[in-house]
């Protein structure tokens, strides 16, 4: 008997509904199944719930990442085999026990990574990978900022970045978040709600600016975020959790030197197999040889996902929060 979490109308917390769903069917030609140890909670959940983001069709399961151990195989998979253990990122139907899904989202995950930490860390550990190899290949000596440096993916970047040899500025909330981005590697913190960030940026940097703007917030943090960036300086806006970022003349970006500006996805990159198995691979070696490492923030059983919802629309949790099938 499988359980989930369903979504039969868009709205807040209240319409994620725990249910019972019967027998799974087989995998379909193309599919495993997966028995789930743990899955991950997203803002990327939330806009589906609310319906920011369109769902396929009502009702429907939220969650975009998870981990545990294939119990069936479809036709034609032959890089899965029943008692392997995966992860996967990036198809709705997450918030289940079990599930099955097209293989082509499913990488290995090693022994060295446990259920939870993958669960936790897919969604934001690829997107992390694109931002810090593909979207900017941040090199030794960049001076970075990552705004919402507390959060999961700014966890994730501010110890891979300074692994990379670049000196990080977190901006946080508070210095209860400014301590956690320290922890994780970040050089220096600028609490935005009471510091003009971009005097801070050019304090600290004594004018040089940064090479690269990693932004998940949007809207709070913009058009300040270009006045951080030296000359040919990259932003590369990945989400928006004060909002979108309104149109914008794109004269600003000669002005302020001739900037780069990016508006990248996680799923346009994940759309190449091979380059998934590729990201996969690197944030896997990172994570299990102790160079990243995922702070799970909180965990729920499956049936207290709204609570989850409830907490990181709050802006009460750091790190990341998983759900326990």
């Amino acid at each position: 008997m499988v359980k989930a979490i369903r979504v039969h109308e868009t709205g807040g917390p209240e319409v994620l509904r725990y249910e019972d769903l019967g027998d799974l069917p087989p995998p379909g030609p193309g599919e495993v199944q997966i028995r789930q140890h743990a899955v991950g909670v997203n803002f990327l959940d939330i806009y589906f719930r609310t319906g920011a983001y369109p769902a396929p069709n009502m009702p429907f399961i939220p969650g975009n990442e998870g981990a545990g151990e294939i119990v069936a195989v479809g036709e034609g998979v032959t890089r899965f085999r029943p008692g392997d253990r995966v992860a996967y990122a990036g198809s709705l139907g997450g918030y289940a026990t079990a599930r099955n899904i097209e293989a082509k989202f499913v990488v290995p995950l090693p022994d060295a990574v446990s259920f939870e930490t993958a669960a936790a860390m897919m969604l934001k550990g690829l997107t992390a990978e694109y931002l810090l190899f593909r979207s900017y290949k941040v090199q030794p000596g960049d001076i970075v900022l990552v705004h919402a440096a507390a959060g999961g993916v700014g966890l994730i970047l501010c110890q891979w970045a300074r692994a990379l040899g670049a000196t990080v500025i977190g901006t946080v909330g508070g210095e209860d978040k400014a301590k956690l981005a320290r922890e994780a590697g970040a050089h220096h913190t600028v609490l935005y709600r009471s510091e003009d960030f971009v005097a801070r940026v050019r304090e600290i940097t004594g004018g040089k600016l940064c090479a690269v703007v990693y932004d998940g917030v949007g809207k709070a943090t913009f058009p300040g975020s270009l006045d951080c960036l030296r000359p040919l300086g990259s932003f590369i806006s990945f989400g928006s959790a004060s909002g979108p970022i309104e149109a914008f003349n794109l004269g600003l970006l000669s002005q302020k030197g001739s900037l780069y500006v990016q508006r990248p996805t996680l799923f346009t990159y994940m759309a190449d197999e091979s380059r998934l198995r590729d990201m996969a691979a690197r944030l896997m070696e990172a994570v299990g040889s102790g160079t990243v490492k995922i702070a799970i923030h909180a965990r729920y059983k499956l049936e207290e996902a709204a609570q989850a919802h409830r907490q990181l629309e709050a802006r009460q949790t750091t790190g990341a929060t998983v759900l326990l099938p």
